[in-house]
């Protein structure tokens, strides 16, 4: 009970720390401001799209990762399940949105949970390495990046035999893994054109081999991430990077502000879509109808 508290103390004290910061920093470094007044409305609607073909990609992840649990979920009762355990993530507590669709899934599909962290663990392991992948693209060469992953696959598979989590990696069934690889990648590519198209909106001189380093940094903000968005975090590891992407300071806080308005927005419209729908009954769990 006090560790939550604590980390909840943690996590409103950073929230808190960094909207201050950006509120500061907004305010005396006019150039952001000329930066966010150049955004068109086109560019907003673009992004919202984009952030929309994510939800849909994580909705796939979430298919590919419930196949290794040997449960098959439809499209649409996954996408359901995305949309709204990504509103309980931003809005809720402490980053609740897995755990929220955990317990529902034990409840109506029977999923062990056992199964279903090994499996997401392995969403997590394609996640990271796809983005640690473009965060090493600017010091390696493409066909190095190739090479990688045909190297660490090699080395798991001969490691199978030494190790008891390798060997239950090894009874997941192969066409699940591939799934979710290629949900995974899709995910982490959409993120990318995302980030490309908020940076060309603050500063047309941004590449886009800068634009996938900078995604690369950015993703691997959310594996430490206490705060909603990961608000503070994400920021901190673009900023520490920066000798990577080369991409400037102010560059960075304007992107930020537009993602993150961006991405409330669309908040926003799927709490209009599920409950304007009465689509949450659907996804009601037993915690939920005790209260």
């Amino acid at each position: 009970m006090h560790s939550k508290i604590l980390r909840s103390v943690v996590a409103v004290s950073v929230l808190v720390a960094t909207i201050a910061a950006f509120i500061y920093y907004f305010v005396t470094h006019p150039t952001v401001r000329s930066q966010l007044r150049h955004t068109s409305p086109e560019t907003l609607v673009l992004l919202l799209l984009l952030y929309g073909g994510v939800v849909v990609a994580v909705g796939l992840t979430l298919m590919a990762t419930l196949v290794l649990c040997d449960i098959r979920l439809n499209f649409r009762e996954s996408l359901l399940l995305t949309m709204y355990a990504s509103i309980i993530n931003f809005f809720g507590p402490l980053q609740s949105g897995p755990a929220f669709r955990a317990v529902y899934l034990k409840q109506k599909h029977g999923l062990k949970l056992k199964n279903y962290s090994l499996a997401t663990l392995v969403y997590y392991g394609f996640y990271a390495l796809f983005s640690g992948l473009f965060l090493l693209s600017g010091l390696l060469k493409w066909w190095l990046l190739l090479i990688i992953p045909l190297v660490l696959l090699g080395f798991i598979w001969l490691n199978y035999s030494h190790s008891h989590f390798l060997k239950r990696l090894r009874q997941l069934p192969l066409r699940g893994l591939g799934a979710l690889a290629l949900a995974t990648l899709l995910q982490v590519v959409l993120i990318a054109i995302i980030y490309y198209t908020e940076l060309r909106a603050v500063d047309p001189g941004v590449h886009l081999t800068q634009a996938i380093i900078y995604t690369g940094a950015a993703n691997f903000a959310l594996f430490v991430a206490l705060t909603p968005g990961a608000i503070g975090f994400r920021e901190s590891f673009l900023i520490f990077s920066q000798r990577l992407h080369h991409i400037t300071n102010s560059s960075i806080v304007a992107a930020n502000i537009i993602d993150r308005s961006v991405y409330i927005v669309l908040l926003l419209i799927l709490v209009i879509l599920i409950f304007g729908t009465h689509a949450q009954n659907r996804l009601r769990t037993k915690a939920s109808e005790d209260r």
